[in-house]
């Protein structure tokens, strides 16, 4: 038992090394382009502020506020308030990345107001995925105990099939947070073309590399969820194995 418990903890380690590195290194790219483009001025003087509140005009929008937030790159669409708050970096800047980033989250606002399937599916899944990560262990855990009366062994299984599914939710939700991501950000290339917020060849392409540099992060968060729900799999099937053992 202690010996596969040694393994599971230097896999789970080797596990966590790479989920480190990826973070690390989408956060980097995401950062470095941002303000390698934020040094780049839009021609037409738009700010992040202004092409956010056009934007959402010309969708017909008109009940969502766009509101100045602290941070830098700390943008965000809350629907519940139905503002999106602008972070320092962004709200007064009339830089390319500025207004890329601002039109990335009215194409959010405009995925909730035309029922995007995917937006509808993350919305519904944020309460359910964070009530099932916090019991999921303690499920695994209590099933693990079940299985050792024989009378709820069967029982004892179920409940722990079920705390594996819970704790799946949370890959399942970065799943769906990259269409979402991508779509956002496929809608703001659109809306910045159409309105001629960027006019030039080359704003349009700093646009899209500010855009897909911020879509690498959910790119990474799939895969480091998806490493993460291998590791907590590890850990099951070594509490499963050494009752098995007893």
């Amino acid at each position: 038992m202690f010996s596969d418990f040694y393994f599971v903890y230097l896999l789970s380690g080797l596990i966590l090394l790479p989920c480190l590195l990826i973070s690390v290194w989408a956060s980097a790219k995401v950062h470095s382009t941002f303000k390698k483009y934020d040094a780049m001025h839009t021609s037409t003087d738009w700010t992040g502020s202004d092409t956010a509140r056009m934007l959402l005009e010309r969708n017909n929008i008109y009940d969502v506020q766009v509101v100045r937030g602290r941070g830098k790159l700390t943008d965000n669409f809350n629907p519940a308030t139905r503002c999106v708050t602008l972070s320092e970096s962004t709200y007064d800047s009339a830089s390319v990345a500025a207004v890329a980033v601002s039109a990335h989250e009215i194409g959010h606002v405009v995925q909730r107001e035309e029922g995007y399937l995917f937006y509808r599916l993350r919305a519904f899944l944020v309460p359910v995925t964070n009530i099932g990560t916090m019991l999921a262990f303690p499920l695994v855990i209590v099933g693990v105990l079940l299985t050792w009366l024989s009378a709820l062994a069967e029982v004892g299984n179920i409940v722990v099939f079920l705390g594996i599914c819970l704790y799946a939710l949370s890959t399942v939700f970065t799943l769906i947070t990259l269409p979402v991501e991508l779509n956002a950000s496929s809608r703001a290339k659109s809306m910045l073309a159409e309105t001629g917020v960027l006019v030039t060849s080359e704003e349009k392409k700093a646009a899209a590399k500010v855009l897909s540099a911020a879509a690498m992060t959910y790119f990474a968060a799939l895969l480091t969820s998806l490493l993460m729900f291998l590791r907590f799999l590890l850990y099951v099937f070594l509490l499963l194995g050494g009752r098995r053992k007893n």
